[in-house]
């Protein structure tokens, strides 16, 4: 039978102290939220290794380090309100839950978005909410977002996401994808109307759902 508590504590003194996740608040989340509830029963077993899970079809859990690192760069702060885009199973939510003051969760598989209500649910989860919609159009009747955390990689970052960030400061995390090499874990921070970036780490994440390079007309 698996120690869960014991690979939970193993995943975070082994997969993100190891791997500059700094930020004590997301420490203490990745120890306390049981990953395994978040992931269908056959799976539990592998719940904390350091690779991404496959939920469903091409959706994925993404791996401890890579989420932790996101939060981690995100800066988040305790009154901050989050929007997870590919909420999945539910975890990110979760894990943000602790930290900030209201997460919203966008997922655009019904079967998901019902599976992580019902997790967060079970985990008494009471400032965390899950809404089925387009992932890539962002959930803007409750921005703007102090944070957005896309939980996934992305060939781009839509306009429409950027546009749905706090004007002071706003920050979206994400792992950015293209044709060719890693992927890299990048933050977006927005002030009135511009939006600098900064890479940080490599990332072969699996690409969200409609968030894949878009072909260019051929002549």
């Amino acid at each position: 039978m698996v120690d869960y508590a014991t690979a939970r504590m193993n995943m975070v003194e082994s997969q993100l102290r190891t791997n500059k996740v700094t930020d004590q608040r997301v420490l203490e989340a990745f120890e306390t939220i049981p990953r395994e509830r978040f992931v269908p029963d056959h799976l539990r077993s592998l719940a904390y290794v350091d690779e991404d899970l496959r939920l469903k079809d091409d959706r994925y859990l993404v791996e401890p380090m890579v989420q932790a690192r996101l939060m981690d760069v995100a800066d988040i702060r305790a009154e901050d309100v989050v929007l997870v885009v590919g909420a999945g199973s539910g975890y990110a939510c979760a894990i943000l839950a602790t930290i900030a003051a209201t997460v919203v969760g966008l997922e655009s598989d019904p079967e998901l978005a019902k599976l992580a209500e019902s997790a967060l649910q079970e985990q008494g989860v009471d400032n965390a909410v899950v809404i089925q919609g387009e992932m890539n159009k962002g959930y803007p009747k409750q921005g703007p977002y102090d944070v957005i955390l896309l939980n996934g990689a992305v060939a781009e970052v839509p306009k429409a996401l950027t546009d749905q960030l706090s004007p002071k400061g706003g920050r979206l995390a994400t792992v950015v994808r293209s044709d060719s090499g890693p992927g890299k874990g990048t933050v977006f921070e927005r002030w009135e109307k511009a939006v600098g970036r900064r890479t940080l780490f490599d990332a072969n994440t699996p690409v969200l759902p409609g968030f894949h390079k878009q072909p260019g007309f051929v002549f």
